[in-house]
C-alpha cells in the first residue's frame, strides 16, 4: 500500500457527490467525512504520515462509521464504503511506515 493508492482512491472520492441520507444521521456523517477526509489530506500532504493522534481519530471515527452502517441506505452505502477504505487505508500505511 503506498500514497498512490491512497490518492487514487481519494480523488474518486472527491468526484462524488454528498449521497441522501436520512437526516438523523446526516450531521454525524458529515463529520466524520470532513475528519477522515482532513486526515486523508494530511497524511497525502505530509512525509511521515498520520501521527498517533490522527491514528486514533482515524480508528474512532471507522468504529462510529461501522456502528451507523445499518441505517444506511443501499443508495448511499458505496460512499461510506469508500470513506471507510480510506480510513483503513490510512491505518495500514501507519503500521508499514
Amino acid at each position: 500500500m503506498d500514497r498512490d493508492t491512497v490518492g487514487r482512491l481519494w480523488e474518486a472520492h472527491k468526484q462524488e457527490d454528498w449521497p441522501r441520507v436520512a437526516s438523523q444521521v446526516e450531521g454525524p456523517l458529515m463529520t466524520l467525512d470532513t475528519v477522515i477526509s482532513g486526515c486523508v489530506v494530511y497524511f497525502l500532504d505530509s512525509e511521515g504520515g498520520l501521527d498517533e493522534q490522527r491514528r486514533t481519530i482515524v480508528g474512532d471515527c471507522l468504529a462510529d462509521l461501522e456502528a451507523m452502517e445499518q441505517e444506511l441506505d443501499q443508495e448511499c452505502r458505496a460512499y461510506f464504503q469508500r470513506l471507510r477504505e480510506l480510513g483503513t487505508l490510512l491505518l495500514i500505511a501507519g503500521r508499514s511506515s
